[in-house]
C-alpha cells in the first residue's frame, strides 16, 4: 500500500472510532434529536455541494424508494438509537458492541439465501463473536442498561441490513451522492424534533465542540477520506479499518472520559474482533474458479458503518 494509502487508512481508523466519544459528551446536555440533526446537517452542508458538482442527483432521484430505506437503516434509526443508548452505556462499550456488525451481517446473509457455504472457521467465528458480545453485555442486563444494549443491537442490525439494500438496489448511485442524499434527508427529518427539543440555554463549549466534530470531522471529513481510501487501495483492503475502530473507541473513552478498562472489556474485544475476522473470511478461490488475468471482476458494493 502506498504512503498516501496508509495515511488515509490511519485517518479512517480514527475518524470512525471517535464518534462514540463525541456522542457521549453531547448527550449530557442536548437531546438525541439535536445530536442527530447537528451531525447530519453539518455533514450534508459539506457533502451536498460536492455531490452536485460531481454529477448531480439524477441517479438518487431514480432510486428514491431504496434510498429512503437505506437512509432509515443507516442513519435515521441507528444514529438516534446510538445517542440514546450512550445515556446509559460508556462510549467504549458501545463501540465494542457495534463491532459485532460483521457477525450480524454474515448471519443475515445466510438467512436471506447467501449461497456461500460457511466452513468450520466461519462458524467458529460466529460463535466466538457472539460469545464476546455475551461477555460484554451480561453484567449489564438490568434496568436502563439492558434497554440501551438492546438499542445498540438494533443499530448493529440496521448497519448489517443497509449494505444489502445498497448492494441490491443502489449500485447505480455513486457513493458520494448516496451519502450526501442520505444525510440531507435525515437532516430534514430531524430538523423539527431538534427545534422542539432545543435546550433552554446555550450548551457548554465542550458540547458544542463535540457536535461540530461529529458533523464536520466524523461525518463530512470521514466520508470524504473514506471515498479517497477506497479509490486509492480498493474496497477489500480499505475496509480493514473497521476492525481497528473498536480499539480506537475504547482508547478514546479511557483516555478522555476516564472510562474503566476492565478485564471484561479486553476479553470481549479480543473475542468480538477474532469472531468478526473469522466470520467474514472468505475461502480462496481454486484455480478453476479464478478469473483470467485482465478479466473484469463481478461488481460489488460495500458500505462502511459510521457510528
Amino acid at each position: 500500500m502506498s504512503r498516501r494509502g496508509w495515511v488515509l487508512f490511519a485517518l479512517m481508523c480514527v475518524l470512525w472510532g471517535i464518534p462514540y466519544l463525541f456522542i457521549k459528551v453531547a448527550v449530557d446536555e442536548v437531546s438525541v434529536a439535536v445530536v442527530v440533526f447537528a451531525r447530519t446537517a453539518l455533514g450534508a452542508a459539506v457533502l451536498l455541494p460536492l455531490a452536485y458538482r460531481s454529477g448531480g442527483f439524477g441517479a438518487a432521484r431514480r432510486h428514491w424508494r431504496p434510498l429512503l430505506a437505506f437512509t432509515a437503516l443507516e442513519i435515521l434509526g441507528p444514529w438516534a438509537l446510538l445517542s440514546d443508548a450512550e445515556r446509559h452505556l460508556t462510549s467504549s462499550m458501545t463501540g465494542l458492541l457495534i463491532a459485532a456488525v460483521p457477525i450480524v451481517g454474515v448471519v443475515l446473509a445466510r438467512c436471506t439465501g447467501d449461497a456461500e457455504r460457511l466452513g468450520p472457521a466461519r462458524w467458529a467465528g460466529l460463535l466466538v463473536g457472539l460469545a464476546g458480545v455475551a461477555v460484554l453485555a451480561a453484567p449489564h442486563l438490568e434496568g436502563g442498561s439492558a434497554w440501551a444494549i438492546g438499542e445498540v443491537m438494533l443499530v448493529a442490525l440496521g448497519y448489517a441490513i443497509a449494505p444489502m439494500v445498497a448492494l441490491r438496489y443502489l449500485q447505480d448511485v455513486p457513493s458520494l451522492q448516496l451519502s450526501a442524499s442520505s444525510l440531507g434527508i435525515a437532516a430534514l427529518i430531524y430538523a423539527g424534533p431538534a427545534a422542539a427539543t432545543l435546550p433552554a440555554r446555550l450548551p457548554s463549549g465542550r458540547v458544542l465542540a463535540a457536535l461540530v466534530a461529529l458533523g464536520l470531522v466524523c461525518t463530512a471529513l470521514a466520508f470524504t477520506v473514506f471515498f479517497e481510501l477506497i479509490r486509492e487501495v480498493g474496497t477489500s483492503r480499505g475496509m480493514v479499518f473497521t476492525y481497528v475502530n473498536p480499539a480506537v473507541a475504547v482508547a478514546a473513552g479511557v483516555l478522555f472520559l476516564g472510562e474503566p478498562l476492565t478485564g471484561t472489556i479486553l476479553a470481549s474485544f479480543v473475542l468480538i474482533l477474532a469472531g468478526s475476522v473469522l466470520a467474514t473470511a472468505r475461502r480462496p478461490a481454486g484455480p478453476p474458479d479464478a478469473p483470467a488475468p485482465g478479466a473484469p471482476l463481478p461488481a460489488r458494493t460495500e458500505t462502511a458503518d459510521p457510528a
